[in-house]
């Protein structure tokens, strides 16, 4: 705490001293004039009158030296608040690009009781950065397309019970890392009556002092389920649009701006990227193909093969439109989908399963 404070006092004093900095330059700013067609110079203060450009660059430099110190040392205050949690930060490590990560011998056989805990290898978690690169499978033209800058903000509402503590700020970590800042007006995480202690003062202690005024946490009194986990989620919501996320997700660059677009066209519409698999036992990222997603009447979630008039347009950027099949459609991709499922499990890919949302 006390070298946090002293953080902060050092961020106040340098503050302070960047506007007394701007401050001297609008003061010592030349004045031009003009005297017919002729130009002149004016220095409000004589002991300036010699000040070169080379000078006020040599001062400049000093203070965005000074600055980059300032902002590695707040870097290592933050990296030590996920080190207390015992988490990693940074790009690297394992399961670095999407990649599978591994365990050693002994460590295979402490992440047991975890795993089935979770079903999903939670012990591997703690070893991979919350900020792992992931890779970007959109289209090219996707990466091609150009958005407004007047985009409305969305706050991203992630719903959890008794998930693993690194999966849920992983799934944090990603959405601030890969989402625009401006359009991100908040993160709130709702917590469906967790008994798991990590989840209680440990996290909220984290994303308040990592994430300041960005991160909120809700907390059910009892459990309500995720449809009313949502609506509390919802309430407490501040931004143009709404975004609901399961806590075990990863994000990637790109993701948001269609979305937005898409919404600020209209605002009736109810927008789902793209839904790529993050593998269960080792956290490698598995591309699925282009597919649209709905439900069946018994309320099988699926993913469903493009209509042909998406097809024919040859464009992948393009979204496709999605709905509720009909009964005969139903009975078909319900079969359909559990032959996969059963394909799935025996690959060690049956649910839960973490899910990568991207384009």
């Amino acid at each position: 705490m006390a070298s946090l404070r002293r953080v902060k006092v050092l961020l106040v004093l340098n503050l302070i001293a960047v506007a007394g900095f701007v401050l001297f330059l609008a003061k010592c700013r030349p004045i031009t004039t003009k005297s017919g067609d002729s130009y002149h110079d004016i220095h409000p203060r004589a002991e300036v009158a010699n000040l070169t450009a080379h000078g006020i660059s040599s001062i400049q430099d000093a203070v965005l030296k000074r600055l980059s110190l300032l902002e590695d040392i707040v870097y290592r205050q933050l990296n030590g608040l996920s080190k207390s949690l015992g988490l990693i930060e940074g790009y690297g490590g394992r399961g670095k690009g999407g990649l599978p990560a591994t365990l050693s011998p002994e460590e295979e056989e402490k992440a047991k009781g975890p795993h089935e805990k979770y079903g999903y290898n939670s012990y591997l978690s703690e070893k991979i950065s919350l900020d792992r690169s992931i890779p970007d499978y959109r289209p090219t033209k996707c990466k091609e397309l150009k958005y407004g800058k007047d985009l409305p903000q969305i706050s991203i509402i992630f719903i959890f019970v008794n998930e693993a503590l690194s999966v849920i700020l992983r799934s944090v970590h990603s959405a601030v890392n890969h989402t625009p800042a401006p359009l991100l007006k908040e993160i709130i995480l709702v917590d469906d009556n967790s008994d798991e202690e990590e989840l209680k003062a440990p996290l909220e202690e984290y994303v308040n002092k990592r994430y300041p005024g960005l991160v909120k946490v809700v907390r059910n009194q009892k459990r309500e389920g995720l449809i009313r986990a949502r609506i509390e989620g919802w309430k407490a919501a501040t931004g143009q649009v709404t975004g609901f996320f399961d806590a075990h997700v990863e994000f990637t660059a790109g993701w948001a701006e269609p979305v937005l677009s898409r919404i600020q066209e209209n605002r009736k519409r109810v927008i789902l990227p793209s839904i790529d698999n993050i593998k269960q036992d080792n956290f490698e990222v598995q591309r699925y193909e282009n597919s649209a997603h709905g439900y069946s009447w018994e309320l099988w979630c699926m993913y469903i093969s493009p209509p042909k008039d998406w097809w024919d347009a040859g464009d992948p950027s393009l979204p496709i439109r999605q709905s509720v099949l009909t009964p005969n459609q139903s009975k078909s991709a319900t079969i359909t989908q559990k032959m996969e499922a059963k394909k799935k499990k025996e690959e060690g890919q049956d649910a839960p399963r973490l899910l990568h949302l991207g384009f």
